[in-house]
């Protein structure tokens, strides 16, 4: 009998980076569920509630599609089977049913910064983890291992009181080549590219015509490119860029990744996409100071899949 490992997803992001992990685990029996809650938050997001994280139903069916383009086995919920491993892209919520399975955590990418909330989180444990959002990744301590994007994570992950004995420095899967980014068909050059961000939708304030009107003035002369997140209103913010930067492009679809490898600055927010930018030595203006984003970027080792692989089997097998 083949071991069973469930692999839990949730946003593209992190179910592209599950897939590719199971590809390197080829004696085990895969099975595949999008993000899953017990308890209140179950409900919640039962009722439609979460629309705006990663359990909602428009990111959970994203994840559905592409688990079933590729003929995926699914166990939504992870209750069909006894599981010898559960891989999962983050810790902030942790269902009661696998709580006692070995468990392997992966770092999904970009970490939130360390708000009222994180400290709240931190210093009262009644309060949930997830109100901090990403920043108290890798707190709840359930798992066996946490397989991180770089050093800098590492260290990040320690300071924040993370076991270091848990700690495995493998890179992380979307981001571990991002050369491979700058062979691409994307038609635009040397422009400057703003990745916007969801804030809005997670309910955090954010000035949007102030922010544009700033990378206006960035740009300068070049030519300004917007790419939405694909959990934002595209149909507002199309609307203000459209009023306040009328001469700007705005793409709600394509492959943001290679839009960064042809630009010539990219400006975000709290965003995994300024990894791939600070990958390629473009001029990345984000809410981290350079050298600290540069000791966070990932790994370039163009083998996160595989180590991360390697690390499951020394779960399970431990």
């Amino acid at each position: 009998m083949k071991k069973k490992v469930l692999f839990i997803c949730g946003s593209m992001n992190q179910t592209t980076q599950m897939h590719q992990i199971a590809g390197w685990l080829t004696e085990y029996d895969h099975y595949f569920s999008p993000f899953f809650s017990d308890g209140l938050l179950g409900t919640a997001s039962d009722l439609g509630m979460l629309e705006f994280t990663i359990m909602g139903r428009k990111r959970s069916d994203r994840s559905l599609d592409y688990l079933h383009s590729h003929h995926l086995q699914l166990d939504i919920g992870g209750f069909a089977h006894a599981y010898d491993l559960v891989v999962t892209c983050t810790d902030l919520i942790v269902p009661k049913h696998i709580r006692s399975k070995k468990m392997v955590l992966v770092q999904e990418g970009m970490t939130e910064p360390e708000t009222g909330f994180y400290h709240l989180a931190r210093n009262f444990p009644w309060m949930p983890r997830w109100i901090a959002g990403t920043a108290m990744t890798g707190l709840s301590d359930a798992y066996n291992k946490f397989c991180v994007a770089s050093e800098g994570y590492r260290d990040l992950f320690i300071r924040k009181g993370v076991n270091p004995a848990k700690i495995e420095v493998t890179s992380i899967p979307n981001f571990d080549n991002c050369a491979h980014y700058l062979q691409n068909d994307f038609q635009h050059h040397n422009y400057v590219l703003v990745c916007t961000s969801d804030n809005r939708e997670t309910f955090i304030y954010e000035n949007r015509r102030k922010n544009i009107e700033r990378y206006l003035e960035m740009a300068g002369e070049h030519q300004l490119i917007f790419k939405l997140h694909p959990n934002e209103n595209a149909k507002r913010a199309i609307q203000e860029i459209e009023r306040y930067a009328p001469d700007s492009l705005v793409f709600s679809e394509g492959k943001t990744e290679e839009m960064i490898a042809n630009s010539r600055m990219l400006i975000a927010q709290f965003s995994s996409t300024i990894f791939v930018g600070s990958a390629l030595n473009k001029e990345v203006h984000c809410g981290l100071d350079p050298d600290v984003l540069r000791a966070l970027t990932p790994l370039q080792n163009n083998s996160a899949a595989r180590m991360i692989s390697d690390v499951c089997r020394q779960v399970v097998d431990g």
